[in-house]
């Protein structure tokens, strides 16, 4: 048999009410430190070795130290969406996330939007630069996934268009 270690960007957990799993040791450990309070969607992301970044839940981006984001409030998504955000490293780039927030209200709501979140800023926590809340697409329904494209390197950002077959 042949050991083997995966990435360790998704070991760490927040979501729910102030609710996380902490998969680091092979086994989900319980975390209660969290501070999301959300009921739908919400995205944590940790660097390679596992340790946590930062997280959100579409609205509002928590460092690790569980801190608000100097710039991390007011985000164009929204907790009740079943995906209310997604976040992915910039290609290239060890220091740059996008986190993609999907409002998924009707009648125009926030639709699919990104943020940049610099880990150089703020001492090394994390900042969200000036590129924040930066539109792509008006309206769409609460879905939003992230796929890595055959180059291996670059990520396609999936969603659905409100009220059609259009993605």
């Amino acid at each position: 048999s042949i050991q083997s270690f995966g990435q360790g960007e998704a070991n760490v957990w927040y979501f729910g009410t102030y609710a996380g799993l902490d998969f680091n040791s092979g086994s989900p450990v319980v975390l209660t430190d969290g501070m999301l309070n959300t009921s739908e969607g919400c995205a944590s992301i940790s660097n390679a070795d596992g340790d946590l970044l930062f997280y959100t839940d579409g609205l509002t981006v928590y460092n690790k130290n569980h801190m608000v984001m100097p710039n991390g409030m007011f985000l164009l998504g929204n907790p009740s969406s079943t995906q209310s955000a997604i976040v992915v490293k910039q290609p290239g780039l060890d220091n740059i996330y996008y986190t993609f927030a999907v409002d998924g209200a009707l009648a125009g709501g926030g639709g699919l939007s990104y943020s940049e979140v610099d880990m150089n800023l703020d001492g090394g926590l994390g900042d969200i630069n000036a590129n924040k809340n930066i539109m792509i697409t008006p309206t769409t329904c609460e879905k939003v996934c992230a796929v890595t494209h055959t180059n291996g390197a670059d990520f396609w950002i999936v969603t659905r268009l409100e009220n059609s077959n259009t993605f």
